[in-house]
């Protein structure tokens, strides 16, 4: 983690058998079960203001915080999360997601997630 103007930022970099577009489906299932994915997302919290081809619009949390977030996936090497709304998330705030390529041919994903305080 690094810390830019007093900002928690988390970095990573992980290597996956999953390519780009299965890492991305699993990203955007917003059905039944998300939970089992995302720990973190209850199932009845869940709601989907807007899904399209290569973006959506969706709030979802659990324990008493929420977030909306814009997903957009139309870049084939990037999906992008922006926080929209939240009741614990101030402006600014989300993930990127960013595919490369290794020599090897295994994908490494690489993750910037940024979450700013509401004041």
């Amino acid at each position: 983690m690094c810390i830019v103007n007093e900002t928690p930022e988390i970095h990573f970099h992980q290597t996956t058998t999953l390519t780009p577009q299965q890492f991305v489906a699993g990203l955007t299932d917003f059905g039944p079960g998300r939970s089992q994915l995302f720990s973190n997302n209850a199932d009845e919290h869940l709601k989907v203001h807007h899904h399209g081809w290569l973006e959506a619009d969706v709030t979802e949390g659990s324990g008493g915080i929420w977030e909306r977030l814009h997903y957009d996936w139309s870049d084939p090497n990037r999906a992008v999360l922006t926080t929209i709304d939240s009741n614990v998330w101030g402006g600014a705030s989300g993930q990127t997601y960013t595919f490369t390529r290794l020599p090897t041919a295994s994908p490494t994903l690489t993750c910037w997630s940024c979450e700013r305080a509401r004041t």
